[in-house]
């Protein structure tokens, strides 16, 4: 499971010019699920996401985490996080990415996790043709994957 995390001073999504999904100061969490992953691995993940102290405290430090600063979360699906470039070809594959059945419910699992925390989340719509904008603060950019450090080329290996 892979989540592409980018601290936003706002963002939305779009569907057919349509608003979707609107946050302010946040996190926008681009979410994909990868082949063998287990629903389960959602609520660790989101956990992992909602601690972050990747927001500014007083002293200009990211120290802050999205609770603290009562921060909303924007999560959009995007199979495409797990694209592999190795080969030779200038076309990517995605057959790291799990099939649309059962991706969703590790989506689901992912959003309900983070409203636990209390976390206003707003989404996309899961298998859309989405248009996402945002201002990205700093720009802070991260890629969490769970289980830690688990890579599609290590995945193909092991099989």
């Amino acid at each position: 499971m892979r989540a592409l995390i980018q601290r936003v001073r706002n963002a939305r999504v779009e569907i057919d010019g349509r608003v979707e999904g609107e946050i302010g100061a946040g996190m926008l969490i681009l979410f994909a699920a990868a082949v063998g992953d287990k629903a389960e691995y959602a609520e660790k993940l989101a956990r992992k996401c909602f601690g972050l102290r990747i927001f500014e405290d007083e002293a200009k430090k990211m120290n802050r985490s999205l609770g603290e600063i009562g921060g909303a979360a924007l999560v959009v699906s995007q199979f495409t996080l797990y694209a592999d470039t190795s080969g030779s070809g200038r076309r990517p594959s995605f057959s790291g990415a799990a099939a649309p059945e059962l991706a969703r419910p590790c989506y689901e699992r992912f959003v309900a996790a983070l409203k636990t925390y209390g976390v206003p989340v707003q989404t996309g719509r899961f298998g859309a043709d989405m248009q996402v904008f945002l201002v990205n603060d700093g720009p802070v950019t991260l890629s969490l994957d769970y289980p830690s450090g688990r890579s599609f080329l290590q995945e193909k290996t092991e099989k």
